[in-house]
C-alpha cells in the first residue's frame, strides 16, 4: 500500500527540488533518557513491524534454506500464522490499533484516506503522488506530520508509550507512523519543504522517550552515521532502522520497549505482487545482523524478547488486460463527485476515499440514501460487498448477488473472541458459520469480520458506505494509485488480513491472535519482566 504516506509526499519535493536535506541537530537527550531504570539485566522487548510480511514468503524461504534468521526465530520461539490485522488493512489504521489496543471506532484513524465531516475536507496521509499533487502537498503533509498523531488519533485512549511512561518504563519508536507518547520532541522540517508546503521550521510533537522519524527527527545525528539522505528515502527504510537498533544494542541503550518499522518489503510487493522473495531475503539478512550484534542469535534471545509481525497481507492484482480496476465514479452515474483538491460545497453529492482494495463512499445529500448508493454499485461483478449502518444495525450487501446480511453487537451468538452478536438474514454474505443451538458463530473467509467491519462503520462521523473489492481487483476514485499486475490490500479477506507473528525470547503467549490485542500482551510481558528484576 502507499503506507509510508508522509514519505511519498516528501518524495515529490525530492524530485522537484533536487536539493540536499537539512539535518536536525543532535538530540542526545533522547539517548540519555531512554536508559532503563530496571537495569541491564531486564529483558528488553523489541517489536519489529515488517510491512506486508506474509506467512507464505517465510515458509517458502525457510523450506528453500534461504532465510536463516527466520528459521532460527521460528524454531526457537512461537510462530503463529494467523494474526488478525485491523480493517482497513492500511498501516496507519493497523498501527493505531497496535499502539492503542483498540479498533478504529475508538482510536479514530479510519484509513490512509477518509473524509472529515467536522472539517469538511478529505484527510489524506499520502496515498500516492498523483492524488497528493491534486489534493495539495501542504494539506497532505499537514495531515501526516501534524494532525495524525496530534489530533486525529483519539486522546480518549492511551497509547502503549503513554501507559509505559506512567509505569516508569522507557520506550522508543524508530520510524513508527503512530508514536504519540509523553515526551516532548520536535520534527525539524528542511527549508526546501517548509517554503512550498507552508510548514513551520519545527513541529512540536509528543512521543516516546526515543523518537526517530527518518531525518525529520534523528536523535542519532552527530553520534552514529545512518543512511538518512534523499537517496535513502530520508531514513525511512530498513537499513536506517536496523542500524539504529544495532547502535542501541552496542551502546547498551535499549529502552524497555522499542518499536521498529521496516517498510522496504511493501514497496516490492506492490510492484511485483505477493510472490516476491528478494526483499524477504534482504530482511532476513538484516535480522540476522541484528541478532549477531548481541554476540550470537542464541545470546540475543537470552537478552531480549524479539517480536516480528507483518501488518497486512497482500493480494495479487490482475494484469491490465483483465480489467482489474473498479472505477467508482463510472459506477455512480452523473452524481456530483468531489474531485481531489476541490473544496466541499453545497453542490457536492458524493465523496470518495479510496484505500486500495477498500473505499469509503460518502453521501452528502439527504435525498440520496446509502441503500440507493449501494444499489448503484452492487451489479459490478468485481465488488465483494457493500456495507453501511443504520443506528445500531450493520448491513452488508453482496456484490452481484444482492444477498443481504444484518448484524449488531450484543445478542445470543458468541464468537471465538468472546464477542456477542445478533445476526439476521443471509449469513453467506460474510461467510459465517452459525450454530444457533450452541449460540456460537465462527469466521471463515473474513476473520473477525463483525467487529472489524462494525468498527470501521463507526470510526468517524458521516453517512458512508464501506466498499470492498474481490481478490484480483482494486478500487479507484480516478486519481487513486493502482497496482495492475502487482499487489494490493485494504480489504478484509484472509489474504489481506492474516499475518505472521513470531515471538522469541519468552514463553508467555498472547490471549488472542489479533493485532488489537497485542498492546495488552506487551504490557503484561513488560510488567512481568519488571517484576522479575525486582
Amino acid at each position: 500500500m502507499r503506507k509510508n504516506g508522509i514519505w511519498i509526499g516528501l518524495s515529490i519535493f525530492i524530485m522537484i527540488m533536487l536539493i540536499g536535506c537539512q539535518h536536525s541537530k543532535p538530540k542526545e537527550q533522547d539517548l540519555l533518557r531512554i536508559h532503563s531504570a530496571n537495569g541491564e539485566h531486564t529483558k528488553k522487548v523489541i517489536f519489529l513491524m515488517a510491512d506486508s510480511l506474509m506467512v507464505q514468503a517465510i515458509d517458502q524461504g525457510i523450506s528453500r534454506q534461504e532465510l536463516p534468521a527466520f528459521k532460527f526465530l521460528t524454531e526457537h520461539g512461537q510462530y503463529y500464522k494467523n494474526l488478525v490485522s485491523s480493517f482497513p488493512t492500511m498501516s496507519v489504521t493497523i498501527d493505531s490499533s497496535l499502539v492503542t489496543g483498540a479498533y478504529s471506532d475508538v482510536h479514530r484513524v479510519p484509513g490512509l484516506t477518509w473524509y472529515s465531516a467536522d472539517n469538511k475536507k478529505v484527510i489524506n496521509y499520502g496515498t500516492g503522488p498523483l492524488e497528493i499533487i491534486k489534493q495539495g502537498v501542504n494539506p497532505v503533509l499537514t495531515d501526516a506530520l501534524m494532525d495524525l498523531n496530534g489530533s486525529h488519533l483519539s486522546k480518549d485512549v492511551p497509547t502503549i508509550y503513554e501507559d509505559l511512561a506512567r509505569q516508569g518504563l522507557k520506550s522508543g519508536s524508530i520510524n513508527g507512523l503512530i508514536y504519540r507518547g509523553a515526551s516532548n520532541h520536535k520534527l525539524v522540517i528542511p527549508e526546501w519543504i517548509q517554503i512550498p508546503a507552508s510548514l513551520p521550521k519545527e513541529i512540536d510533537v509528543k512521543g516516546p522517550d526515543l523518537l526517530s522519524l527518518g531525518s525529520l527527527s534523528n536523535p542519532f545525528q552527530g553520534i552514529k552515521d545512518l543512511p538518512d539522505g534523499l537517496l535513502n528515502r530520508m531514513g525511512v527504510q530498513n537499513d536506517f532502522a536496523v542500524e539504529a537498533v544495532k547502535y542501541l544494542v552496542q551502546s547498551n541503550k535499549l529502552p524497555d520497549f522499542l518499536f521498529v518499522y521496516l517498510p522496504d518489503l511493501d514497496r516490492e510487493l506492490h510492484k511485483k505482487g505477493p510472490a516476491g522473495l528478494t526483499k524477504v531475503k534482504e530482511l532476513d539478512q538484516q535480522l540476522l545482523s541484528l541478532l549477531q550484534t548481541f554476540g550470537s542469535p542464541q545470546k540475543a534471545v537470552q537478552e531480549a524478547v524479539f517480536i516480528i509481525a507483518g501488518d497486512s497481507g497482500m493480494t495479487r492484482i490482475l494484469p491490465n488486460e483483465q480489467n482489474p480496476v473498479i472505477d467508482l465514479p463510472a459506477l455512480l452515474g452523473d452524481a456530483n463527485i468531489l474531485r481531489p483538491g476541490e473544496a466541499v460545497s453545497g453542490e457536492t453529492e458524493i465523496i470518495l476515499a479510496v484505500n486500495e482494495t477498500m473505499a469509503y463512499v460518502y453521501t452528502l445529500k439527504e435525498d440520496r440514501s446509502l441503500r440507493d448508493l449501494a444499489n448503484m454499485l452492487k451489479n459490478d461483478q468485481r465488488i465483494d460487498f457493500i456495507s453501511w449502518r443504520e443506528k445500531e444495525w450493520n448491513y452488508a450487501l453482496q456484490g452481484s448477488t444482492a444477498k443481504l446480511i444484518k448484524f449488531k453487537a450484543g445478542g445470543d451468538l458468541t464468537d471465538s473472541y468472546n464477542q456477542a452478536w445478533t445476526v439476521e438474514q443471509d449469513e453467506e454474505v460474510l461467510d459465517l458459520s452459525v450454530d444457533r443451538a450452541k449460540h456460537s458463530l465462527k469466521y471463515n473467509l473474513y476473520p473477525d469480520v463483525l467487529k472489524r467491519l462494525s468498527s470501521a462503520l463507526r470510526s468517524h462521523r458521516g453517512e458512508f458506505l464501506v466498499v470492498t473489492a474481490k481478490p484480483g481487483y482494486e478500487l479507484t476514485g480516478g486519481s487513486s494509485p493502482t497496482h495492475k499486475g502487482g499487489g494490493g490490500h485494504g480489504s478484509i479477506r484472509k489474504m489481506e488480513s492474516l499475518v505472521p507473528l513470531i515471538i522469541c525470547g519468552t514463553d508467555q503467549k498472547p490471549d488472542y491472535l489479533r493485532m488489537v490485542d497485542l498492546k495488552a500482551y506487551l504490557l503484561k510481558l513488560l510488567t512481568k519482566e519488571t517484576q522479575r528484576n525486582q
